[in-house]
């Protein structure tokens, strides 16, 4: 199912429905779905038709299903895949029967990044988590006890916080997150509106290019002679010749208002806008009018340091609280693995790599692990490869003869 169809409006709601506080027609009683300030309606599906908001989305939606995610065990000198964990299938390769870990991750996030919420019930067998579900935002009610500890409500079951992942958008309160629809329906209306407006401008290119004029009055005949006459000799392939106008007539070209010359302008300022909304670097938007080879991998990195991780912060930490026990919080870890988005061209990759060789900081076999290939029987050793043994024996002898 792909995104815009996941947002595709859905039935129309039963009567028992719409007796429901925590239904969408209450929702919309209440005022959360009516229309904004540029007189455009603005929910998910409507927004993903924008597509400097789709590309937005998809960026970030696809980046976190995409990226691997592995428990890790701690240990004296770094940490290692625990491939032996149980919660280790569940966030790198399967989270149910019939989900990827990565599409769960892909539904959750579009919650959170429209409505401000996401969530998934963690299925648990004992202590032990069997099976991560996605559920739908409109399923789940949160309840917030005194302490400020919340309470999830689906169906008639209660749940706590360590059976229940929930990523929320950034908000102010930390309790509920403001989602896209809330922060950015003005921007995103208006971007609409600006969309309509180019379509009906061009629609069957209904605008003249030219007025003809003749002097005295024409009949209605007339006017539709002369007219289909001028289509027939200057329109389509014909374009572009010369016109010969006889009994005093003229022609007056049209041409756009200093408001409509801006339209491009302020349809270019708009998916700027979404980029701020979003976080996502306006490169990453298709609008390449200022970039550059330089600043566009620059700004491939902003989209992970700025966009990225604190999506994959909320994760790592909304797993950590309900897959891992409190016992195991002190030996694992559970993180993202986004070397791939960090990886730069082969030549200034070799060259980093030198680098941590000559340093000793890597080995042979680090470097080729991270290059997805093969590891040696010798890689392991950290001498480096521009020096050579004997070569500091050979200086000093050199210096004795010399003296």
């Amino acid at each position: 199912m792909g995104l815009l169809e996941y947002f595709r409006p859905k039935p129309s709601e039963t009567k028992a429905e719409l007796t429901d506080p925590t239904s969408e027609s209450w929702a919309a009683l209440l005022g959360l779905f009516s229309p904004n300030s540029s007189g455009v309606s603005i929910n998910a599906h409507v927004a993903m038709k924008v597509p400097a908001v789709n590309a937005a989305v998809t960026a970030i939606v696809t980046s976190i299903g995409t990226l691997p995610c592995k428990v890790y065990e701690r240990e004296e000198d770094g940490k290692s895949a625990a491939t032996n964990h149980v919660a280790y299938t569940l966030v790198h390769d399967e989270a149910n029967d019939w989900q990827s870990a990565g599409k769960v991750r892909e539904l959750v996030t579009i919650d959170a990044i429209f409505h401000g919420d996401g969530f998934a019930f963690v299925n648990k067998i004992g202590t032990k988590p069997a099976e991560i579900l996605h559920q739908p935002r409109a399923n789940v009610t949160v309840q917030y006890l005194e302490s400020g500890e919340p309470r999830y409500k689906i169906g008639q079951d209660i749940y706590g916080p360590d059976q229940i992942i929930h990523v929320q958008a950034p908000s102010l309160d930390g309790k509920c997150g403001m989602g896209l629809l809330a922060s950015g329906g003005e921007a995103i209306g208006l971007a609409v509106q600006l969309e309509q407006t180019a379509a009906r401008l061009f629609k069957n290119n209904a605008r003249p290019g030219g007025v003809l004029s003749f002097a005295g009055k024409l009949t209605k005949d007339t006017v539709q002679r002369i007219g289909e006459s001028w289509r027939n000799a200057h329109g389509g392939d014909k374009a572009g010749g010369v016109a010969v106008l006889d009994n005093a007539g003229t022609y007056s070209p049209i041409a756009f208002t200093s408001v409509e010359s801006q339209h491009l302008e302020q349809r270019s300022f708009q998916i700027a806008e979404i980029a701020r909304l979003t976080g996502v670097p306006v490169t990453m938007l298709q609008s390449l009018e200022r970039g550059t080879f330089a600043n566009t991998e620059q700004q491939a990195l902003q989209f992970l340091q700025m966009c990225l991780l604190p999506w994959l912060k909320a994760w790592t930490d909304a797993y950590r609280r309900t897959l891992l026990t409190k016992a195991e919080r002190a030996t694992h870890v559970i993180d993202f693995v986004v070397d791939d988005l960090l990886r730069a061209d082969i030549a200034t990759r070799a060259e980093a790599y030198g680098k941590f060789r000559s340093m000793g900081a890597f080995t042979s076999n680090d470097v080729r692990r991270r290059e997805n290939m093969p590891a040696l029987p010798d890689g392991d050793s950290l001498a480096s490869p521009y020096t050579t043994p004997g070569a500091a024996n050979d200086n000093n002898t050199n210096r004795e003869d010399a003296a």
